[in-house]
């Protein structure tokens, strides 16, 4: 009102009110409880609750916990994401873990690792960019972060062993690669028993990146980077990406002050809605909204991290 010394705008609401909007407003159940979990003091118990929602009979998940792949069977790529859920909150491990892994060793490829998509996925909807074929290769995106994960909450099961082979030879083996492929290997090797081994490939891979532009250093240039064959335009990994905590290998890849100018990019891709943008190509309405949630608490969690508050 005028005369009285009062502002009469609306405070600017904090970013992590305006990502608890997105998230109440579009979220699935399970993206709301970790939410909360993550975020607002919430229990762990409504999270894997809602978790095992998506549970088939053959210990893997389905019913599209992965967006990009819909319909009810499981698939590697589904499993691999509750079993990030189940580390985010402390509960990887006992006869739940012990039965995946069984599901994980029927699907695995005659190398013992894991394909990206299994055959049995033929006949309902999927991203283009995930094809599915009748004899697929093991794939170190869809081995590695398992691989890391289970090595990381001390998970032993005799899958491990081969599986934990075929991630070392396609680390080796890496001569040119692309943005999604370091980064599960980074998370492999994050956790790979093996750590002066570990450290010398992480060494070794930091360079390929940075020689390879396979990162973009300055946010404000990222236009002038090649993009990946297949990729959207635009899709650009970032050192977060590689290093979404501060004790990655990959972090030692980048400087401070390259660290920071990211991490000030990632704040400032929040939208007016709320939350954070798909980073990869939309192929169906529904599939973008379901991941964006997850994108969101993600890129909070990275930023939490590094000790940036969202509050």
């Amino acid at each position: 009102m005028a005369g009285t010394g009062v502002s009469t705008e609306a405070p600017t609401a904090s970013s992590l009110a305006r990502a608890e909007h997105f998230v109440w407003l579009t979220a699935r159940v399970l993206e709301q409880r970790r939410f909360a979990y993550h975020f607002l003091g919430g229990a762990a118990d409504p999270v894997e609750t809602a978790l095992f929602a998506y549970l088939n009979d053959d210990g893997g998940f389905g019913h599209a916990l992965e967006p990009d792949l819909r319909g009810p069977v499981s698939q590697p790529l589904h499993t691999a994401h509750a079993l990030r859920v189940l580390d985010s909150i402390g509960r990887c491990g006992g006869m739940r873990v012990e039965r995946m892994c069984r599901y994980l060793t029927e699907v695995s490829t005659a190398d013992g690792a894991l394909p990206a998509v299994h055959p049995s996925l033929r006949g309902y909807p999927h991203a283009p960019f995930l094809p599915v074929v009748d004899a697929p290769r093991s794939d170190l995106l869809a081995t590695g972060p398992v691989v890391g994960l289970l090595h990381r909450n001390q998970v032993w099961h005799a899958w491990l062993f081969r599986a934990t082979d075929f991630c070392w030879a396609a680390v080796d083996a890496l001569e040119t690669s692309h943005p999604y492929e370091v980064e599960a290997a980074m998370a492999f090797l994050d956790s790979a028993p093996d750590r002066p081994r570990a450290r010398a490939a992480a060494d070794r891979l930091g360079r390929l990146v940075r020689e390879q532009r396979l990162v973009v250093l300055d946010p404000a240039r990222a236009g002038d980077l090649p993009v990946a064959p297949g990729y959207a335009p635009g899709e650009h990994h970032f050192p977060y990406h590689y290093a979404p905590v501060p004790g990655s290998l990959a972090r030692l890849w980048f400087t401070d002050e390259e660290m920071d100018l990211a991490l000030d990019h990632l704040a400032a891709q929040q939208q007016a809605d709320g939350g954070w943008p798909l980073t990869w190509r939309a192929w169906a309405p529904g599939t973008a909204l379901e991941s964006r949630p997850v994108l969101t608490i993600e890129a909070l969690r990275t930023l939490q991290a590094y000790g940036r508050s969202p509050a």
